[in-house]
C-alpha cells in the first residue's frame, strides 16, 4: 500500500456475503495478484457465517452509510465537501436527470453514499471498481465523477436484466460519466451489454473456480436402481432459482423412488417453499439447512448423487447468469440437473456435461427418475462436467485478464 492508500477502491452491496463467493475469490485473487485496494460496502453483513475465503482477505472494508438518516453528520460532511469540488455541478445534473426517471429514496441514497465516499477516498486513489452494474455502479459512477477519477464494473445477472435500459446506455457510455472499462460473466450478459455499449468496451470474463480450495472428488460408491437417492440444491429461495417447480416435481417422483432433497441456502421465500412441500406431503423428505459456509456445502454435495438446480426467468426479468455452484458440483464429480437458462449453456451441453430440461414440474421429474433408475448415467456425465471445468473454466486466466484490464484503468 502507498503512503496515501490504496491506488483502487472496490465497491460491493454487502461485505461480506455467503452467497458471493465469486466475489470473495475474486477479490482474494486479485490482491495475491498485486492488486492494492479498499473495499466499500453499501451495507453491513447480515449473514451469520462467512467462508474461510473471507478470512483470507487482507483488504481493509469500510461501510457506507447504509441508510442516510443513520450517520446524518458524516453525510453533511460529504455533501458539503461535494458542493466545492469543481465536478459537483455536473454530477449533480446527472443525479438529478436520473432521480427524475427513477424517483425512489435508493437513488437519493446512492448520491448520498456517493458524496460521502468522494470525501473518505484516499489521496490516492486512482480508480472505483464496482462489483454489480445496479446500486454499487451508481455509487461508484458519482463518487468517480465528484473525485474526477475513471472508474470499471463486473456486472453479474440482475443488475444487467433488472435494470432500466437508459441507466445501463449512460453507465456505458464514457462520454458521459460511464465507465472507462466493464467485465461481465457470461457470454450471454457480454453480448447483451456490448449491444448496448456506446464506448464502454465489455468483456467476457468467467469467474471459473480456485480449484486449488476443493478436494478431489470422492470415491463414490456405485449406485444401484432402487437404492436411495439424495438430491442437493444450494441457491437463495428467491423465484429465479425455480424451487417451487423442484418441490413440485418432487411430489410427482413415482413412489418406488427412494428419494431425499436437501436445500441449502436461505431466501425471502423460505416459509413460502415449506408450506408448499407440506401440502404436498413430503415434508419428511427434505432436510432445510439454510445458509452454510463453502465447507458445509462440499460436504453435502460428496455425499448427494445428484445436484438440482431449475433456473427460470422472474416475472421482473430477474436470472442467473453461470451459478458458481454449478461449477462447485462438476468439481466434486456431482451430476447435474438443471435448465437451459442464461449462461447454463455455456458450461453444460446436456447429455454431454448434466441434462438441463425444461422447469416443467412433470419434466423435471421424469429427468430425476431417469438419473435415479439408470445408475451409469450420472457419474458418466459428472466426469465429463469435471474434465471440462479444469480444461475451460478455472479462476486464472479470468483473474490475469481483469488484473491487465484494472491496472490500464488505474494508470500508470
Amino acid at each position: 500500500m502507498s503512503a496515501s492508500g490504496p491506488r483502487l477502491a472496490i465497491a460491493v452491496k454487502g461485505w461480506p456475503r455467503l452467497s458471493e463467493t465469486f466475489i470473495a475469490q475474486e477479490l482474494v485473487a486479485l490482491e495475491r495478484a498485486g492488486i492494492d485496494f479498499e473495499i466499500w460496502s453499501l451495507r453491513h453483513p447480515t449473514d451469520q457465517k462467512t467462508h474461510p475465503l473471507h478470512d483470507q482477505l487482507r483488504a481493509p472494508v469500510r461501510y457506507l452509510p447504509e441508510y442516510l438518516h443513520d450517520e446524518p453528520l458524516r453525510v453533511l460532511r460529504g455533501v458539503l465537501a461535494a458542493l466545492i469540488r469543481p465536478r459537483f455541478w455536473r454530477m449533480a445534473a446527472q443525479f438529478l436527470r436520473d432521480l427524475a426517471r427513477d424517483k425512489t429514496r435508493n437513488r437519493v441514497r446512492r448520491f448520498g453514499q456517493a458524496c460521502v465516499m468522494a470525501r473518505e477516498l484516499p489521496a490516492g486513489t486512482d480508480a472505483i471498481y464496482a462489483h454489480f452494474l445496479h446500486t454499487p455502479a451508481s455509487v461508484a459512477r458519482y463518487a468517480a465523477g465528484l473525485r474526477g477519477i475513471p472508474w470499471a464494473f463486473s456486472a453479474h445477472a440482475k443488475d444487467i436484466w433488472t435494470s432500466p435500459e437508459w441507466e445501463l446506455r449512460e453507465k456505458l457510455s464514457a462520454d458521459t460519466t460511464g465507465a472507462a472499462y466493464g467485465a461481465t460473466c457470461t457470454a450471454f450478459g457480454a453480448e447483451h451489454l456490448n449491444d448496448l455499449a456506446a464506448s464502454t468496451p465489455v468483456d467476457l470474463v468467467y469467474h471459473g473456480l480456485d480449484l486449488s480450495r476443493f478436494p478431489d472428488p470422492p470415491a463414490r460408491a456405485p449406485r444401484k436402481a432402487g437404492d436411495r437417492f439424495g438430491l442437493l440444491s444450494v441457491g437463495r429461495l428467491v423465484e429465479k432459482k425455480g424451487f417451487d417447480r423442484l418441490i413440485d416435481a418432487l411430489a410427482q417422483l413415482p413412489a418406488d423412488i427412494d428419494w431425499h432433497w436437501t436445500h441449502i441456502g436461505g431466501g425471502a421465500l423460505n416459509d413460502a417453499m415449506r408450506a408448499r412441500a407440506e401440502t404436498h406431503g413430503i415434508s419428511a423428505r427434505i432436510t432445510w439447512r439454510g445458509a452454510c459456509d463453502q465447507p458445509e456445502v462440499i460436504d453435502a454435495m460428496r455425499a448427494a448423487d445428484l445436484f438440482v438446480l431449475p433456473s427460470r426467468v422472474a416475472e421482473d426479468g430477474d436470472r442467473d447468469g453461470l451459478p458458481n455452484v454449478l461449477m462447485e458440483a462438476a468439481s466434486q464429480c456431482l451430476p447435474i440437473l438443471s435448465t437451459p437458462v442464461s449462461a447454463i449453456p455455456e458450461f453444460i451441453d446436456t447429455g454431454t456435461h448434466g441434462i438441463l430440461c425444461d422447469d416443467d414440474p412433470g419434466v423435471i421429474a421424469t429427468e430425476i427418475a431417469r438419473l435415479a433408475n439408470t445408475p451409469d448415467l450420472g457419474p458418466n456425465l459428472a466426469k465429463a462436467a469435471h474434465a471440462r471445468l479444469h480444461a475451460e473454466f478455472t479462476m486464472q486466466p479470468g483473474i490475469d485478464h481483469l488484473a491487465k484490464r484494472l491496472r490500464a484503468v488505474m494508470g500508470p
